[in-house]
């Protein structure tokens, strides 16, 4: 028998349940929102969980009943955090293509406030909330050049990137202010990648937004708020060893670096830290195919279940929870028409069979949300352990 160390799941429940589906493990769930509320509290930041991350209904409730806020990026997730239960108050809306409709439903339900990433923005929230009426609070997302070393597609903190203003131009756009009548500049707002697992990146931002804030105070210029954004990554490889990142390094880094001013708020974004170590994919072995080079797990789930294997390259363990054989090597692929729906080539598996449940961990973040019908696929549904 191999000696494998695998994640615990009631298999025979799953037997009940249409395959592929996204299985949320709430108690994995429960002590990772126990552990950044700790962190949070004794480091004085206020924690908006990035929805993009996952929005499944049911994980949004779990969240939001721990008392954190959202992170938003869309009008409907805007709409979903408020029938979520999270307060209005600390719900903050980011992007760089906020349409006239979004801005609306924003105010119209008075949320914290926009993260604004450039002037026809600042604009137009401005003129949308004088037609209302009221004075929309706004944090100005900064580009601050700053690598976070992590996948090209997911570092957004570059001169390159669409995201942001650059620093260069902060001066004259905190000037415009004085004629945006129905906007109010709260803070400031930082994101600059996603899965950064070196954390010295976010000393660099703290260098960069101390420089700031010098450069802005000399211009007479105080700020209530200053929103570091998330990105904070998670072991793929050991997701039984590390089923929560190091949210404690995370918090300690920024108390250490970051200058902050007398009064002024922390804030951050955190979202596939919070969700992904959670989830699974489990998925159904379909055939087991043995070619001239190669040998195959074909299973039912696809690159429409989870895309990252292919979009990224990205890494997932997967896990044969059904079989305690000897382990073999095997790709594992699915059965959408295309060459790169491969989720892991020359896979350690203990020996696989027609009808094998496979569990493809640390999927809750960016799984679930970002499925897709190509092939005239069904969605996969999602489920909390506790339904089983």
């Amino acid at each position: 028998m191999a000696n494998v160390v695998k994640g615990n799941f009631p298999i025979d429940k799953f037997r009940d349940v249409e395959t592929p589906f996204y299985y949320y493990d709430v108690d994995v769930l429960n002590r990772t929102l126990d552990l950044v509320k700790k962190e949070s509290e004794a480091n004085h930041a206020i924690v908006h969980y990035a929805i993009k991350a996952n929005a499944n209904p049911k994980v949004l409730k779990i969240i939001a009943q721990k008392g954190l806020g959202a992170d938003c990026v869309s009008g409907n997730e805007v709409k979903a955090a408020i029938e979520s239960g999270f307060p209005a108050s600390r719900i903050v809306f980011a992007g760089v293509g906020k349409t006239d409709p979004e801005i609306n439903l924003a105010l119209d339900n008075d949320i914290f406030c926009f993260n604004a990433e450039s002037i026809p923005e600042l604009e137009v929230i401005n003129e949308l909330a004088g037609k209302k009426g009221k004075v929309a609070n706004v944090e100005l997302r900064v580009n601050p050049n700053v690598d976070a070393h992590t996948h090209h597609y997911i570092t957004t903190g570059l001169n390159e990137n669409k995201f942001g203003f650059n620093m260069d131009d902060l001066a004259d756009v905190v000037k415009m202010f004085d004629s945006l009548k129905n906007l109010k500049l709260i803070g400031l707002h930082f994101h600059i990648g996603s899965q950064i697992t070196d954390l010295s990146s976010y000393e660099h931002l703290c260098v960069k937004i101390n420089e700031l804030q010098d450069a802005m105070e000399a211009m007479g210029v105080r700020l209530a708020n200053i929103n570091i954004g998330g990105g904070l990554g998670i072991n793929y490889e050991h997701p039984n060893h590390m089923p929560i990142a190091d949210f404690e390094a995370y918090f300690r880094l920024f108390s250490k670096y970051l200058k902050l001013r007398p009064g002024q708020q922390l804030h951050c974004e955190p979202g596939r830290s919070i969700v992904a170590q959670c989830g699974s994919l489990i998925t159904k072995v379909t055939y087991v195919k043995k070619g001239k080079e190669k040998q195959f797990a074909i299973v039912d789930a696809g690159m429409t279940d989870l895309i990252r294997p292919a979009l990224y390259q990205a890494y997932h363990r997967i896990e044969n929870i059904s079989s305690d054989a000897e382990e073999e090597k095997y790709d594992v692929v699915g059965p959408i028409c295309e060459s790169s729906d491969v989720f892991d080539k020359d896979v350690l598996l203990n020996g696989t069979k027609r009808g094998d449940f496979l569990a493809i961990r640390s999927a809750g973040a960016y799984g679930e949300i970002m499925a897709s019908g190509y092939n005239l696929r069904r969605l996969p549904k999602g489920y909390l352990s506790t339904e089983f």
